[in-house]
């Protein structure tokens, strides 16, 4: 559209300036042309609705079967542009491969070029799709353990840390907010057995192939949904969803052994762009393919990527943000979302939640519905700023969701001493309680990636000792249980953490006064959430120098801190990310276009305490060569992640690798 608008502006121009009918008539024969080219096949120059199209790297789109024609000696060069193809969706044959689920015929057909069409007619061709089953019960089995090895062997145990925020209370002294820090770490993955020390997943991507999906855009994120294929391991299974104006289950859920993977890669390259953007229906039916489904994974998740607004339920991100500002509630459209996704502030409270991580992708999408979609349902967003980022920001997604290593992880808090009450325990997005007047607490944390950490205040109440006069005593403050299922052996473990307790004395120290500073540095991170997230809604309501004053100050406090002060990273990688944030709130138009979407993904990041991609800097990757904080170079911390792990960055370095090898190639061409 963006296009054809720039063709009539340069049209009219034309006429006020010139009223020269001759390039006029050149004008309109182009645009003509231009049409033509963009409804066509590029080798028959038969229409492409209604059939397999593959777009290809330069944007051209063909018939599918117009490429494959010749199965054995495919094109590989744009009939159109000369451009060369280095993806096709059958890099190399695949030996005894099924049909493909779409039963699409490829017969060896001469090729001919687009002045000379084939002597069959478009009627002849196969059409692209079977109808879609009533039912999505229809997945694959899912991979039978093996029966050789008789005993089944555990991950090692998470491991629980509990830190008091000073080392000793005075005995006379009552404190109203005593703060406890609990430390989990999960366990890593051997690199020798990394497939099955992890949970196998049900994955389904949900992708938006509307018009302003057209070109480099369609066939970066082609490219990417490959990658991630690729690196899916046989007791994994995928689907594959795309929508515009209506949604399609183009690729049912199988596993992905070499032909699953061959299957898959040749739906995602059918994909093409048209239509408007029906995000509902493309979750809907996204979550249809997992509750319908006969066999289920350990882990369940969906991708989901968007570049625009739902423009088919009542104008999505408007409403959305209209709503918010009347404080009227979330708007109607997303309660036509299942509960599994959108669970909302009613309905059944034991429906199973699906995850879903989601992508805007450029400037134009609607991250407060993206946000909130993510955000109900225990997943992450991430804000793509540069098209061609896409693919890392997959990998660093599916570092993590393929290298889950304990599920349903649970922490249960108890008093352990008479007068020590639970007051509050900030935990972000994940599900806390408070019981028996502050005598039992939870928190419900759910499934750990393999090394990923999860920190947590817990604010207690602690009474003055009745005998005060003893030099040195102690009040036990809290006992914890961590207990969750390990992937591995399918056993329920459950551990003790050592009680936690503090010193009473009778006369306490300067130093016995001093905050831990692991305790700081955490007080640091819930500051610069809330600093964010009010910031956020300040910039909701115009008030956008209200919003870089509480951030820019926000920054000052962390910056001031104890932690900060003694040279903690953590707290400079704060500060840095609450100035770029408070930088992109520079003006309404900025704000709009890339500071909205930068703020929620990093209130994403910081309430799950998982890695998103923020703008221009993928979770797991150090900055772009181009990255700069405001016209500024990237300081050292922008290449420091505190929630990133080790096989998010390992994956995210897979990808860089692929891209400089695909580059290479390209320029050698």
């Amino acid at each position: 559209m963006k296009r054809i608008s720039a063709f009539f502006v340069l049209l009219f121009f034309y006429m006020y300036m010139y009223i020269d009918y001759s390039q006029l008539y050149v004008l309109i024969s182009s645009f003509r042309f231009f049409l033509f080219l963009q409804n066509t096949c590029g080798v028959c120059t038969g229409n492409l609705t209604s059939q397999a199209i593959f777009t290809a790297v330069c944007s051209h789109s063909f018939h599918f079967a117009c490429v494959f024609a010749n199965t054995t000696n495919p094109l590989r060069v744009c009939p159109l542009c000369q451009t060369k193809w280095n993806h096709l969706p059958f890099p190399t044959p695949v030996s005894n491969a099924p049909d493909n689920i779409f039963n699409v015929p490829f017969p060896n057909r001469p090729y001919r070029s687009p002045l000379f069409p084939p002597p069959w007619s478009t009627e002849d061709s196969p059409s692209s799709f079977e109808p879609e089953p009533l039912q999505f019960s229809d997945d694959d089995p899912l991979l039978e353990a093996s029966s050789s090895s008789t005993t089944v062997v555990g991950l090692q145990k998470v491991t629980i840390k509990a830190i008091p925020e000073r080392r000793a209370i005075s005995a006379s002294e009552s404190v109203s907010l005593f703060t406890v820090l609990i430390k989990l770490k999960a366990p890593p993955l051997s690199s020798e057995a990394r497939s099955s020390q992890r949970a196998p997943i049900d994955l389904v991507t949900v992708l938006d192939v509307s018009g302003s999906m057209y070109g480099k855009k369609l066939s970066l994120l082609k490219r990417a949904v490959h990658f991630v294929i690729d690196n899916l391991g046989p007791s994994d299974r995928l689907s594959i969803v795309s929508f515009s104006s209506r949604a399609r289950r183009i690729f049912r859920l199988t596993r992905m052994t070499d032909t699953g993977r061959y299957d898959a890669k040749l739906a995602v390259d059918t994909l093409s762009a048209d239509g408007d953007t029906n995000i509902v229906e493309g979750l809907k039916k996204g979550s249809q393919v997992l509750g319908e489904r006969r066999y289920k994974n350990p882990v369940t998740s969906i991708i989901f990527l968007s570049d625009g607004n739902d423009t088919c339920n009542g104008g999505g991100g408007w409403y959305f943000r209209t709503a918010l500002n009347s404080r009227q509630g979330p708007p109607e459209y997303l309660n036509l979302l299942p509960p599994s996704i959108y669970p909302g502030n009613s309905g059944p409270q034991d429906i199973e939640t699906i995850p879903v991580h989601s992508f805007g992708f450029g400037s134009d999408h609607d991250p407060i519905t993206m946000h909130a979609i993510s955000d109900a349902s225990g997943g992450t967003f991430s804000f793509i700023e540069s098209y061609e980022m896409v693919q890392d920001a997959f990998a660093s997604c599916i570092g993590g969701l393929l290298s889950v290593v304990t599920q349903g992880l649970r922490l249960t808090l108890r008093s352990a001493s008479h007068g020590v009450e639970i007051k509050s325990v900030p935990s972000g997005r994940y599900a806390s309680e408070i019981t028996d007047q502050g005598s039992q607490g939870a928190i419900s944390i759910g499934d750990l990636y393999a090394d990923e950490e999860k920190e947590f205040l817990i604010n207690l109440s602690v009474p003055a000792l009745p005998n005060s006069d003893e030099t040195e005593r102690k009040t036990s403050l809290l006992d914890i249980v961590c207990s969750y299922r390990d992937v591995v052996s399918k056993e329920t473990v459950e551990i003790e953490s050592e009680l936690v307790e503090i010193k009473r004395l009778k006369t306490v120290s300067p130093s016995d006064m001093t905050v831990n500073l692991e305790v700081d540095r955490q007080r640091n991170r819930l500051h610069a959430a809330e600093s964010i997230a009010e910031a956020q809604k300040m910039a909701e309501t115009g008030d956008l120098f209200g919003a870089r004053t509480l951030l820019a100050k926000g920054r000052t406090d962390i910056l001031s801190s104890a932690s900060a002060q003694a040279g903690d990273v953590f707290g400079a990688w704060l500060g840095d990310d609450m100035m770029e944030t408070e930088r992109r709130m520079g003006s309404a138009q900025q704000y709009q276009h890339e500071g909205r979407a930068y703020a929620l993904s990093g209130m994403s990041s910081h309430r799950t305490q998982r890695a998103t991609t923020k703008g221009k800097l993928v979770a797991g990757a150090g900055p772009t060569d181009n990255f700069s904080f405001g016209g500024v170079a990237a300081p050292q911390s922008a290449a420091y992640d505190p929630y990133s792990t080790p096989n998010m960055v390992n994956m995210v370095f897979k990808s860089q690798q692929l891209n400089i090898k695909d580059d290479d190639t390209n320029t050698k061409n």
